[in-house]
């Protein structure tokens, strides 16, 4: 089945199939890089099916809220095993993502050195 046809399946099915913008990249990464050869389906299956399980609130991992993030932690365990990413990378990721959390809208995001302590991003899987 070609590319479109697998889309207007999922488009089909009614309602937004993403609730934001990097929901729909997350995916097409993961999508993407699979089909470059970088990772079975089988390994991206088991990478989410881990961050999915190792999650605080594995009971609500198939919700809009939290399902894709677990796609993006998954790919980025995937990669940084497979030696394509790093956990540095991910580091600054978690950082950068803490500081926009604390950063009124509008204003510029500048990273703070508490932006590196870890214990902010307990629950996340993110060191």
């Amino acid at each position: 089945m070609n590319r479109p046809a697998r889309l207007r399946r999922v488009i089909g099915a009614g309602g937004p199939v993403f609730a934001e913008p990097w929901e729909a990249r997350a995916f097409a990464m993961a999508v993407s890089l699979h089909e470059r050869g970088l990772y079975t389906w089988s390994e991206w299956a088991d990478a989410l099916a881990s961050r999915i399980k190792a999650s605080p609130a594995h009971a609500d991992s198939n919700v809009g809220d939290t399902y894709y993030q677990h796609w993006l932690d998954a790919l980025e365990d995937l990669l940084a095993r497979k030696g394509i990413g790093s956990a540095e990378t991910a580091r600054w990721r978690a950082a950068w993502q803490h500081a926009a959390d604390r950063t009124p809208h509008g204003a510029p995001i500048e990273l703070q050195a508490e932006d590196f302590d870890p214990a902010h991003n307990a629950g996340t899987g993110r060191q």
